[in-house]
């Protein structure tokens, strides 16, 4: 018997529902009634998987019920979704085609089902994603402000309102943080590595929580660091890295900077790739690889830096 795929397509009212291989589809409002009515509907499918896209938002309540019924809940990524439409030749985009994609899509390629974070990692999630909001912000109004004419300098003057919001967002992350013992074990194992300052421990934390539970390739595709190849018969093009998280990609190609200069392990592996005519930025990738693989390493090991390299 074939398993059973069910495929969401997400709006702001509506959720459109597509049921593979039956075919099935029907529609259920966005609000918790529509949610419960889904479940119940679902629930004795036994669906192998329950896909619905990331939707800047809109997904979060959607998952999450879904995910306390027991389903199995898979994010997809819309641009992978989107790519598959088109090497299918549907150019047609309704609500509900989008959803008959979405099931299809994950029927072709099975994504691993992975538990959804929980509420206490999701709050953390948006503080830290509201940091770095407030952090672009900051940058853009500074920049504005050194080119900005006199007469509108005034209105580009809110740096103090945003630092302040900064300073409040730091104070509630590190509150979260350091309010749950199993966090901040984690995070004092994670800023023992010389080069990982509490701003990239707690990005790890929010926005990687299976860090310590997968293996080194596992982790290293999760964060868009695996590299992946091109080539055709005899022809062998660069590697590239890409998709993944790529919030945690820009914190730890940060760190791998840092601790490119200031870890002796870590700038040894770097100097080493460079000394063997390695591209400088292709250098710094795969520090940065290394430094997730050793993180990723020392909490499943529980084991701090210092103890690893006296």
């Amino acid at each position: 018997m074939d398993a059973v795929i069910v495929g969401i397509d997400i709006s702001k009212d509506r959720l459109d529902v597509h049921i593979l291989p039956s075919r099935e589809a029907f529609v259920v409002p966005r609000d918790g009634a529509g949610i419960a009515d889904l479940c119940d509907r679902l629930r004795p499918l036994a669906p192998r998987a329950v896909a619905v896209e990331a939707t800047g938002g809109f997904e979060t309540v959607v998952a999450a019920g879904l995910a306390a019924a027991g389903l199995p809940v898979v994010v997809v990524n819309p641009a992978q979704v989107r790519a598959f439409a088109q090497a299918l030749g549907k150019r047609a985009k309704t609500d509900p085609i989008d959803a008959a994609v979405i099931a299809r899509f994950v029927e072709a390629t099975k994504p691993e089902i992975r538990p959804l974070p929980d509420a206490e990692t999701q709050a953390l999630a948006d503080l830290v994603a509201r940091r770095r909001q407030i952090v672009a912000m900051i940058g853009a109004e500074r920049q504005r402000e050194r080119r900005a004419p006199a007469r509108i300098q005034k209105s580009i003057r809110r740096l103090k309102a945003l630092e302040k919001e900064l300073a409040s967002v730091d104070a509630d992350i590190d509150g979260a943080v350091r309010g749950s013992p199993a966090w901040r074990e984690k995070e004092d194992l994670l800023t023992s590595v010389p080069g990982i300052g509490p701003t990239i421990a707690r990005t790890l934390l929010a926005e990687m929580p299976e860090l310590g539970t997968l293996d080194r390739r596992q982790i290293a595709a999760l964060a868009g660091l695996a590299p992946w190849t091109r080539q055709s018969g005899q022809w062998r093009g660069k590697s590239f890295i890409g998709g993944g998280r790529a919030s945690v990609r820009a914190a730890l190609f940060m760190g791998a900077l840092v601790a490119a200069r200031h870890n002796p392990t870590l700038k040894a592996f770097r100097d080493r790739l460079v000394a063997t005519g390695k591209p400088r930025i292709v250098a710094v990738v795969a520090t940065a690889r290394k430094l997730l693989t050793i993180l990723n390493a020392m909490l499943r090991s529980s084991t701090p830096w210092h103890t690893q390299n006296p």
